[in-house]
């Protein structure tokens, strides 16, 4: 399963890499040679709130096997202490951090789809915005020094939807929208402090994700997530989390990564660019996909957009 060792000798932490696209993304950078330390609150002894059965040490174990080392730790990342000590950890087994991925999360049973801000859970909605924002910030304030340790570090944080999507697009909530859009700013404030340092930081959004608990939701699996098309048909779109991996590696061996630093970047959009394949050799362009064809009511049909 080795790919190119591109990245070779580089230190990733991706924090938030449990499940869903902070899994996908750890793999890929696995595969490409990466050492990658993996972070979250779900283990083998311990289950988060989610309560459900992936765990970082599963994701770990996933690293390795693609060619990389995965090194999993348990990790509160609301709890500066534990930042500090992870990041302390890593400065005394590696000396040294290039790729930091905010994938932190844990929002899905938080938030409430299509309600106002006054009949949303006012106690679910700060912990929302708590899991997504508050969590990237004590993640970067820790472990960005190391970072700029060595020039051409990257900072990836994840998000849902572009600048430019979520700049003219409600997202479902007040929360919710807030949360994703705050993120999105971190990576343009991020980019105006990190450029001139040599680093470079940008936001990332996967497009429709076939997370662990989007196959659930709609009681399939990877092996046969075509069989809830005809249920949700624009469905078809979707992509693996492993898709928005290999934009992460795209991006981390690119020696000209700086001419990124600051934007909205999306998977299907940076495909185009690097020409990375998902796992079935396609390349889904959800975003322009939602705009051309699912927001404006058209039928569902993805030709020409994967």
């Amino acid at each position: 399963m080795t790919q190119d060792r591109k990245l070779a000798g580089k230190v990733a932490l991706v924090a938030g890499a449990t499940r869903g696209a902070g899994r996908g993304i750890a793999v890929e950078l696995g595969a490409a040679g990466a050492t990658v330390y993996v972070t979250g609150r779900s283990t083998r002894q311990r289950r988060s709130e989610y309560d459900r059965p992936e765990t970082i040490e599963d994701t770990a174990d996933l690293v390795t096997e693609a060619g990389g080392h995965g090194i999993a730790v348990p990790t509160d990342h609301l709890v500066p202490a534990q930042v500090a000590a992870l990041v302390e950890r890593i400065t005394q087994e590696q000396n040294r951090l290039d790729v930091l991925v905010n994938d932190i999360w844990g929002g899905e049973k938080l938030f409430e789809w299509e309600s106002p801000v006054w009949e949303h859970d006012l106690d679910n909605g700060l912990r929302l915005l708590r899991l997504a924002v508050e969590t990237h910030a004590i993640t970067s304030h820790h472990a960005l020094p190391l970072l700029l340790r060595n020039p051409g570090g990257l900072v990836v944080e994840m998000t849902d939807g572009t600048a430019e999507y979520n700049g003219t697009t409600y997202r479902s909530t007040f929360f919710y929208d807030l949360a994703k859009s705050a993120v999105l700013r971190m990576g343009f404030a991020l980019g105006h402090e990190l450029g001139p340092r040599g680093a470079t930081a940008v936001a990332l959004t996967p497009g429709w994700l076939r997370s662990e608990m989007m196959l659930e939701h709609f009681g399939v699996a990877e092996e046969n997530w075509r069989d809830a098309i005809e249920r949700i048909p624009h469905f078809a779109i979707s992509e693996t989390p492993r898709f928005v991996g290999r934009a992460v590696t795209a991006l981390a061996a690119d020696p000209d990564l700086a001419r990124w630093n600051g934007q909205s970047l999306s998977s299907g959009g940076l495909a185009q660019v690097y020409g990375f394949t998902d796992l079935d050799g396609s390349r889904p362009d959800a975003w322009r996909y939602l705009v051309e064809v699912q927001d404006p009511g058209k039928p569902a049909d993805t030709s020409g957009y994967r």
